[in-house]
């Protein structure tokens, strides 16, 4: 046991049976049930891969890429976390395999290991303990969320490093969440729980003995096989969380709290709470999305909807949860359908348009599908039906209307089109050197940048409709008055 700690506790998060199960939905379920009882927490994401961050990973593999304020190109967990916790988190707060690599291999070359032999354990555990305990300074607790499933052989280094804090820091200031599916199969219509135990069995491997057990399941987990799970993975009943599916997402931290996970993982690390939990405005939130007044039905037309004979609608995630809030707040419920834009590129324009009140078109990249996305804003325009375009969305919506109104035949974006005869759209000064080069990792221009916005137009009357432009003048006043930033 060690008295003499006085750092931020640790709440580690990891996966089992299945990817996707829900760790990261979890994961800002337990912060925001924390911040209710008055602490000040933050999350950090782990994720296994050895590339250096998700900025040049395709949505389809990866899901949504999540830009930070401080233009870092993340996991689109972070993006759960922010939405949950109200707080803008740092790029720091996702860490990669190949962060973790490329700063210890770094550090070689410059010689600050004297000569000794680099090794996975310890020189690699050690880094990502640095930046585990580095991303929670100042908070009173964090939540470390290592992405992947339990069984993975690109886990074990974060495994291990979680094992190790916890011997440094003592058991009592770490708890340990595991989250695992339990399937319903369609032959026998059973939940098993086979599947869990293996997960806790595996976890066990590393040392690691899970606090607590959140069930991720179709329906409800039952006594029966709550009661088997006690016994055969050796966790508490009253640890041992249900976490069925639900209509909305924001539903999650109420069923959690309804099982009384919140106070038992402060009595896990010797917390009292610092103030009574107030979940009325959460519970108004929820009641006015499941009970709208009206709905709006939107077509959000992409680039990376379809992958295989499935649709993965985490390519634009942000987009669908920002939809869910405006919508909220309107008494309103926003039913998206996701069209692949390559459908559009024939005839069947208004046939697949016509039934929606709106059309958004998100980012993407790339020529692949650009014509259907092209022939959706001339719906829109043509038909006055609203139109959101996003990044790659505003940059086509200004190609139309080149086209079909401005008269510039062949008008198009360079990106799509490099030798087009008008270039309506054309890449930064700044960014022409670095795609000759080819490097593509971590040099877009991202994050919060201070806009000039012309008066009398739409798009400052909208943010005066909002706190953003005093916000942002004293961020822009703070920038001036720091030369460094």
């Amino acid at each position: 046991m060690t008295d003499s700690y006085r750092g931020p506790k640790f709440i580690v998060v990891a996966g089992g049976v299945i990817s996707g199960v829900g760790k990261g939905l979890s994961t800002a379920s337990i912060g925001k049930i924390l911040q209710q009882y008055g602490f000040k927490a933050t999350a950090i994401k782990i994720d296994p891969y050895l590339n250096y961050d998700a900025g040049t990973l395709r949505p389809t593999e990866h899901g949504e890429v999540w830009v930070t304020d401080d233009g870092g190109e993340i996991d689109q967990d972070l993006g759960n976390y922010e939405r949950f916790l109200g707080i803008d988190l740092p790029k720091n707060n996702n860490l990669t395999t190949g962060q973790i690599y490329h700063a210890v291999i770094e550090r070689e070359r410059r010689g600050e290991y004297l000569g000794r032999t680099v090794q996975p354990i310890p020189h690699i555990t050690d880094e990502i303990k640095k930046r585990v305990t580095e991303a929670a300074e100042g908070y009173d607790i964090a939540l470390v969320e290592i992405g992947g499933t339990i069984g993975d052989d690109e886990n074990r280094p974060f495994l291990f490093a979680m094992k190790s804090l916890e011997r440094e820091i003592g058991a009592e200031n770490i708890a340990h969440v595991l989250v695992s599916y339990l399937p319903v199969p369609g032959h026998i219509t059973e939940m098993k729980s086979k599947p869990t135990q293996h997960a806790v069995r595996l976890l066990t491997e590393h040392g690691i003995f899970p606090d607590f057990l959140i069930c991720r399941a179709v329906r409800p987990l039952d006594e029966v096989r709550k009661k088997k799970i006690e016994i055969s993975a050796n966790i508490p009943l009253d640890r041992i969380i249900a976490s069925p599916d639900v209509d909305t997402l924001y539903q999650v931290p109420l069923d959690f709290e309804q099982g009384n996970l919140g106070s038992k993982l402060l009595e896990k690390l010797h917390l009292e709470p610092k103030e009574e939990s107030d979940w009325s405005n959460w519970r108004r939130l929820v009641a006015t999305i499941r009970n709208p007044n009206r709905i709006v039905r939107i077509a959000m037309v992409g680039k990376y909807v379809e992958i295989g004979d499935y649709e993965l609608t985490d390519s634009y995630i942000s987009v669908n949860q920002s939809l869910e809030h405006a919508g909220a707040s309107l008494d309103t419920k926003v039913e998206i359908s996701w069209i692949d834009s390559r459908e559009l590129e024939g005839e069947r324009v208004e046939e697949v348009l016509s039934p929606f009140d709106g059309i958004i078109v998100p980012g993407a990249f790339g020529e692949g599908g650009a014509q259907g996305v092209i022939k959706a804003i001339q719906y829109a325009r043509e038909n006055d039906v609203p139109y959101l375009g996003l990044c790659y969305g505003l940059q086509m919506a200004v190609v139309e209307y080149a086209r079909h109104v401005a008269g510039l035949t062949g008008a198009d974006s360079v990106e799509t089109d490099p030798e087009t005869r008008h270039a309506v759209i054309d890449i930064q000064v700044s960014q022409r050197e670095i795609i000759e080069k080819s490097r593509f990792g971590g040099t877009m221009r991202l994050g919060g940048y201070a806009a000039v916005l012309r008066r009398d137009s739409i798009v400052l009357d909208l943010y005066e409709q909002t706190d953003r432009l005093e916000e942002d003048s004293l961020r822009i006043r703070k920038m001036r008055s720091n030369p460094n930033e």
